[in-house]
């Protein structure tokens, strides 16, 4: 068979992606911190996070109940408990409550997917220890062995996965009352038998079952990352973890196979030669905003400025707690508009939105939850050109009157008001137009008319705004700027 020179070129550029894919990491800092993070993770924008265990039976306070009850001894835990259980009624008795009768991964996964979410993490375990999975090294404390009896990690990732959504594991590296650990910590950490024995033994086991996209670490804080060998882990998953060994698999065909592999290159999806796998930053007390993959700093952190790396802000519909909550207020819970204004915010300031409903024990997305997810995607039907695969913009907001938040994507800007302006006129203040700019509103093909100011910015005549619960609109400034000190119109942003 005749090989062509575009053929022969096609085949060098994947050689030169199999190389950069066969880079290893060593388990250290220096190194780890060097792994570009994959690039879906950055376009996706938008996640649920689903907060799922022993915690949601009493579904009181928070998921930390057991802490609060057990360990700080809070006065309202311990009366919660004084009337509505029995003496002696231990946390471990309520698994057995923790039935997930109703629980549909589809229907769940449908739910997800209408929000408009391009990735779901679930908590795979929790501080209290008890795994959503059939763990070895958590016997009779999973959900195989006792409440549910099934594998609700399997079960949930294959509905997520079918709705070609990326599918991300929660992993609490510490346990509140695990016996192992609290000896390991009265020894100051010098003894790792916790580690050994239970921790990454588990945690490995997690990923080689389940090949999750994302590991979502937690549980760090009180020890530093040697105690944790987290290194040690991720230099193995970003080598020769199954997600890894998966991407490289295709690269191994391609140089074994001879000229007629060149025609099968042709037909191949390239994004199958690149990295999948992503993780945070909480791997040892220390690490916050320091090591790691994507940042997270703290729960639901929001930077001041842009930042010049990668992060996440993790926010709850529910504003007390993570977990699911009997006694919930509405009043309690995060509306449409404030979600939407959360979630533009984090996206101009180059980062994810990570947002949290607890499944109740018995397997269903409250309906108030629910609204919240719909609502959020009938927004992004129409706005999400603004938000997925977007970049940050040279300015990030303008602080005037109606908030307005920018993002780009390649040659377009995007300025995302949150709320309504009650005019027909609407300034903004920062991009500098040219005769060739074209305005439209998201939702409406029709270009607006518009007029320059007299340094840079121009004021929009807006048509009637489309009434929307989410209480904000978009702007789309395509194709030509002008680039300051540039002689002519370019079709690059200013």
């Amino acid at each position: 068979m005749q090989v062509t020179r575009g053929q022969i070129s096609l085949f060098l550029c994947l050689l030169s992606c199999a190389s950069s894919l066969g880079t290893r990491y060593t388990p250290d800092w220096a190194s780890l911190d060097a792994r570009p993070i994959p690039e879906w993770y950055d376009e996706v924008k938008f996640g649920i996070f689903v907060h799922w265990g022993v915690f949601s039976v009493p579904a009181f306070g928070s998921e930390w109940f057991w802490w609060y009850w057990k360990g700080a001894q809070n006065p309202n835990y311990i009366q919660f408990m004084t009337k509505n259980y029995p003496p002696g009624f231990s946390y471990t008795d309520f698994a057995p409550e923790f039935h997930a009768q109703f629980f549909d991964p589809d229907e769940m996964a449908d739910i997800f997917e209408a929000s408009g979410a391009k990735y779901v993490v679930l908590t795979n375990k929790h501080h209290e220890g008890f795994t959503n999975w059939g763990s070895p090294y958590s016997w009779n404390w999973n959900s195989v062995d006792n409440g549910p009896h099934r594998d609700l990690v399997a079960d949930l990732g294959a509905a997520i996965r079918k709705r070609s959504l990326h599918y991300g594991l929660y992993n609490s590296l510490y346990e509140w009352f695990n016996p192992i650990y609290l000896s390991d910590k009265q020894s100051g950490f010098k003894t790792r038998d916790y580690v050994e024995k239970k921790a990454m033994p588990e945690l490995y086991e997690l990923v080689n079952r389940y090949k999750p996209d994302l590991i979502w670490s937690d549980g760090d804080w009180e020890a530093p990352d040697t105690y944790w060998n987290s290194t040690g882990f991720l230099a193995w998953l970003y080598n020769d973890s199954p997600v890894k060994v998966r991407s490289l698999h295709h690269v191994v065909l391609i140089l074994k196979l001879s000229q007629i592999v060149i025609q099968i290159i042709m037909h191949a999806s390239f994004h199958s030669l690149q990295d999948v796998v992503v993780t945070n930053d909480r791997w040892g007390l220390g690490c916050y905003c320091k090591h790691g993959g994507y940042y997270n700093c703290a729960d639901k952190y929001t930077p001041g400025e842009l930042p010049d790396h990668k992060w996440e802000k993790c926010q709850s519909v529910d504003t007390i707690s993570w977990g699911y909550r009997r006694s919930m207020k509405l009043s309690e819970l995060m509306d449409l508009p404030s979600i939407i204004k959360d979630m533009v915010k984090v996206v101009a300031l180059g980062g994810n939105y990570l947002l949290n409903v607890g499944p109740t024990s018995d397997g269903m997305i409250a309906p108030v939850f629910e609204e919240r997810l719909r609502g959020i995607g009938a927004w992004l039907k129409v706005n999400g050109e603004a938000i997925y695969a977007t970049k940050p913009w040279r300015v990030q907001a303008e602080n005037a009157t109606v908030p307005v938040w920018y993002t780009s994507k390649s040659s377009t800007v995007y300025a995302i008001f949150t709320s309504n302006p009650m005019q027909n006129s609407f300034k903004l203040l920062t991009p500098k137009t040219s005769y060739n700019t074209v305005v439209t509103l998201l939702g409406n093909p029709e270009p607006l008319k518009w007029a320059p100011l007299q340094t840079s910015g121009l004021i929009v005549l807006l048509p009637d705004l489309p009434f929307t619960p989410a209480d904000a609109w978009t702007l789309k400034l395509d194709e030509h700027t002008y680039i300051e000190g540039c002689s002519s119109t370019t079709s690059q942003i200013c």
